[in-house]
């Protein structure tokens, strides 16, 4: 019953899209524009750095606050799992965020959400995020690839660091956290099934803080572009 509870309280918080609602209050529907997805990369593209910049900071606030209430609520009550029902409430928050029901679904991909729950769940997560994430952008360029790179490396940090016992809890609830991370990284993956394939032909388009794109432009991108 706690993991079901979890997981609803996460699907509500990710159920805030804040792509969505700045496109709205600005008289646009983001989805229309440039990739078509309701994420921070997208809305950098479209409205400007600072638009993108309150998106990330909202995205990534919807799953920190519900990952928050989590270890308060379950914390003392659950102290043998509480990591795990985390794990689970930041699943509900990504899948909330990617596929809002009052949106038909069509959300986005979950990265900016992702890196709530990387900021939330452990200090010790935190700095090999960044360092990818971070690391890859300004090299590249490429937010799609800085995005499979933090996924990829937060999977493998949570189970070494699961086996080394930093989280405290059974190899039962060890294993079933893994599975979660292992479904999450996944979805991220197949979410940017579309990058994937334009990263290996070199067409995957970069991305800069201080550029932003007029809408005629954006609306002609590719749809299945990285947002």
């Amino acid at each position: 019953m706690e993991r079901i509870f979890c997981l609803l309280i996460g699907y509500a918080f990710g159920l805030f899209q804040t792509a969505y609602i700045y496109g709205r209050l600005h008289g646009i529907d983001i989805r229309n524009y440039g990739s078509g997805n309701a994420g921070t990369t997208n809305t950098l593209r479209v409205f400007g750095t600072k638009a993108g910049l309150l998106v990330l900071l909202g995205d990534i606030m919807k799953c920190i606050l519900a990952v928050v209430i989590t270890g308060v609520v379950f914390g003392d009550s659950h102290p043998d799992m509480v990591y795990l029902l985390k794990m689970y409430t930041a699943a509900g928050a990504i899948i909330g965020h990617n596929f809002p029901f009052y949106l038909k679904f069509k959300g986005g991909k979950g990265i900016a959400a992702t890196a709530g729950l990387i900021l939330s769940f452990h200090p010790y997560l935190i700095p090999m995020g960044i360092i990818l994430f971070f690391g890859a952008f300004f090299i590249t360029h490429y937010v799609s690839l800085g995005s499979l790179l933090v996924y990829a490396g937060f999977l493998i940090e949570l189970v070494v660091l699961g086996q080394m016992g930093i989280f405290g809890m059974s190899q039962a609830f060890l294993t079933e956290m893994y599975l979660i991370a292992g479904f999450l990284t996944v979805m991220a993956y197949w979410k940017h099934r579309e990058n994937i394939k334009r990263l290996v032909s070199g067409t995957e388009r970069k991305t800069y803080l201080t550029h932003k794109s007029t809408g005629a432009e954006e609306n002609t991108e590719n749809k299945s572009a990285q947002g």
